[in-house]
């Protein structure tokens, strides 16, 4: 089971109406324009519109597959004490002082440009379960990172 917001459900819901009803329909008319050329044996068109068909298939079983496990959560059940899912996180990097907000999402939400972590990245598992005022220290790639958590808020 995969729990997410309403809006990244949505979001999920949009792709995936985007891939089946305009870019599937895409790749088959080039499909078909590339099988209308003749000798399909050397016709580069039509392998390559065949390998992209394939891969919007993938990633449409892929969309399918986690909406068909999707749970939304509602915020107004989550408390604000503790980090969690959908909780919007202010802490401080001890090593420099530099302060961040991030919310933590479900994988298929997360996007660091918005703000948006993983709750199952390094960063989102040492801060699950937290309280405000508390200091995690978070193995990341580049060593670790210790963090004091300002504040929590959905």
């Amino acid at each position: 089971m995969e729990y997410m917001s309403q809006e990244g459900y949505d979001k999920l819901v949009a792709e995936l109406h985007q891939l089946e009803n305009v870019e599937l329909p895409q790749v088959r008319d080039a499909i078909a324009e590339a099988r209308d050329k003749g000798d399909l044996s050397e016709n580069f068109e039509y392998h390559a519109a065949k390998r992209e068909q394939s891969r919007l298939l993938g990633r449409i079983r892929f969309k399918q597959r986690v909406l068909e496990h999707a749970r939304v959560i509602d915020k107004s059940r989550l408390g604000s004490e503790n980090v969690g899912l959908l909780s919007q996180v202010e802490m401080t990097n001890l090593s420099n002082n530099a302060t961040m907000t991030y919310t933590i999402v479900s994988p298929h939400e997360a996007n660091l440009r918005e703000g948006k972590i993983s709750i199952k990245s390094p960063i989102g598992q040492a801060l699950l379960g937290k309280k405000a005022g508390d200091t995690v220290e978070v193995h990341v790639p580049a060593g670790i990172l210790k963090l004091r958590i300002e504040s929590i808020k959905l």
